[in-house]
């Protein structure tokens, strides 16, 4: 078990994963025999050390030593939890991750996400009882069948909806609170935290409703009010719309629409996402009053390949776009195309679709800035080109952004572009801008997945006999050979440096058919061995093909027999000396021992 994943869901996505698929659709891969290669993503160098294994599962450099997994490789690439980056495979395959039926029941967040569900539906139902909230919708251009697409609701004006109607005794009201539906003032009083509201519940990308947006139907502060921070709803990682538009798919369904193929739309608001869905401008997403974060952009990057970021053009708007183009930096150049929209001042995806129609809307779509044009207007714009301090000033802003971008053929052009406007040869220009490598401080960013505190001591691994290892090797390189196995040698009374990760593997492969070498890695991510088996993955073995069976199978009945002999020796050194259990294994080796010769 890894939390609460069952290890053998871990097994199965390990063996459907496409390891090539999950890391060259993020680098760049070259095929190079049987294997791949790249220039590494984790330290910075101009001659490819980064290989790629398909058959194996895994990845190694040997600039900087970084290795591991498919999940490993999410986990440091994107900068992801061992969940997190688990659930991004599973996703990727289809999956949904199973949890036990004790653990499910007994886990506060299962808890969270059945009430936040009923609060769904008593926002629902009181959203038909509620003229006056139907008819807003509906002169906001919201018909019925978008309403029920996105599941929305309405909080009614009163202090307990959600505490008569989904509490009743301390638990549950304690669970509303931890929720984000209720609140506890500092004299204790508990009421409602949305009243009054149009309520638009917020998903997970598995469908499950972790908070809600509400925005007030009648004037007054604040407009628009989300759930807090719980322990299931982070704002910083959850997209309004991402569930739904998983669902919609990338097709405009709109008949006379000018785009076969529409990107994922990022806007601002909640409506805007329900108004832009209803005109067939799909899919699209808000952010929740937040600036666009690296785990929005992980998360859109799984479902698209073309991302337009459409802000209001007045000074938050821009504002917005900036620091999203500040997120996407590291994206930049990879196979997702990245623009912005900045909409007339004043309007908003809503307003405009309302007022000007799909067609007028789709042709603003069409006009969106990449992003290189994008970035480098907005620095022209606030600079004077004309005069050398501007383009000074223009190479100096432009700096810490360049060195956000990932090297390669997208940096090299955005370089030149800029050395045209500041006036100066593109090598001089990449002097003063790039920084000078730190592979240290790199590496020290990398997390070491396969690192622990209660690594195997040097000096242990130091002992291990040669056939040990050699065996060890073969096992990990080729789980197969393991699993051929007809009679296995007896290594149970063998106590010598290695044996005992020697007798793990052993039993994980015999237990386990079909598993792959990234999956014995993955079994051993938390245990002290993992990190020895991650240097020993990178060296491919001497013996290889079809007679790594019989060589696997010599080594062990090898490595037996040697400890047998040692352990003859050592015990006929002691002489009378023997207690009475080593006289027993003493007797019991001398009769084996006309059987060895």
């Amino acid at each position: 078990m890894n939390g609460l994943i069952p290890q053998a869901f871990i097994d199965e996505l390990i063996a459907r994963t496409d390891v090539i698929e999950i890391i060259g659709s993020r680098i760049s891969l070259k095929k190079a025999g049987r294997e791949y290669k790249a220039v590494c993503p984790f330290h910075d160098e101009k001659t490819p050390s980064f290989t790629v294994s398909p058959h194996k599962g895994f990845y190694h450099c040997f600039g900087c030593g970084a290795h591991g997994t498919a999940i490993a490789f999410l986990m440091n690439y994107e900068n992801l939890g061992f969940v997190d980056a688990v659930e991004a495979l599973a996703e990727i395959h289809g999956l949904e991750i199973p949890t036990t039926k004790n653990e499910r029941n007994s886990s506060q967040s299962a808890v969270l996400y059945d009430l936040l569900s009923e609060a769904d539906q008593l926002y629902r139902a009181a959203l038909r009882k509620n003229s006056v909230a139907v008819d807003y919708l509906k002169n906001r251009g919201i018909d019925g069948e978008t309403a029920g697409r996105f599941g929305i609701g309405y909080a009614p004006d009163a202090w307990d909806t959600a505490l008569k109607g989904l509490g009743g005794n301390d638990r549950r009201n304690k669970d509303l609170i931890e929720a984000g539906l209720v609140i506890r003032n500092e004299q204790g009083r508990q009421y409602d935290r949305f009243r009054d509201r149009i309520m638009f519940p917020i998903r997970d990308p598995r469908g499950r409703i972790i908070g809600f947006g509400g925005r007030l139907l009648n004037n007054g502060e604040p407009k628009y009010l989300n759930s807090p921070e719980t322990p299931v709803f982070h704002k910083g990682r959850a997209l309004y719309g991402l569930y739904e538009a998983r669902h919609i798919g990338q097709k405009n369904s709109q008949p006379d629409a000018k785009n076969a193929s529409a990107p994922v739309l990022v806007v601002e608001g909640y409506l805007d996402v329900a108004s832009l869905t209803q005109h067939g401008i799909s899919p699209a997403v808000a952010t929740l009053g937040t600036a666009t974060t690296p785990a929005h952009i992980r998360q859109l990057t799984r479902l698209t390949d073309s991302i337009i970021f459409c802000f209001d053009g007045d000074r938050a708007g821009k504002a917005a776009a900036w620091k999203a183009m500040e997120a996407v930096l590291p994206h930049a150049g990879d196979k997702v195309d990245l623009k912005f929209l900045l909409l007339p001042e004043g309007e908003d995806p809503d307003s405009l679709l309302r007022s000007r129609g799909t067609n007028y809307f789709l042709d603003l779509i069409d006009q969106a800035t990449p992003l290189s044009d994008f970035l480098l207007g907005e620095l022209s714009n606030r600079i004077d080109l004309s005069s050398t301090d501007g383009r000074s000033r223009l190479a100096t802003l432009t700096k810490p952004l360049f060195n956000r971008l990932p090297t390669g053929v997208y940096r090299e052009l955005l370089l030149t572009q800029l050395a045209e406007q500041v006036g100066l040869s593109k090598e001089r220009l990449e002097g003063l801008l790039i920084e000078e490598p730190q592979t240290a401080s790199r590496l020290e960013r990398i997390p070491q997945t396969h690192a622990s505190q209660n690594s195997p001591a040097v000096s242990d691994v130091e002992q291990r006999s040669p056939l040990i290892r050699k065996a060890i090797e073969l096992i990990l390189h080729h789980p197969e050979a393991g699993m051929a196995l007809d009679n296995i040698p007896a290594l149970t009374k063998v106590n010598q440096p290695g044996s005992a990760l020697l007798r793990q593997l052993l039993d994980v492969v015999t237990k386990n058919t079909g598993i792959t070498t990234a999956g014995l890695l993955e079994r051993f991510r938390n245990d002290p061995e993992g990190q020895y088996l991650g240097r020993l993955v990178t060296v491919q073995p001497l013996d290889d093909g079809e007679a790594v069976p019989q060589v696997l199978k010599d080594s062990l009945e090898r490595i037996v027999e040697n400890y047998q002999k040692e352990r003859l020796g050592a015990l006929l050194a002691k002489g009378s000396l023997l207690e009475h259990q080593e006289r027993m294994e003493l007797e019991e080796l001398l009769r084996k021992k006309p059987n060895k010769h």
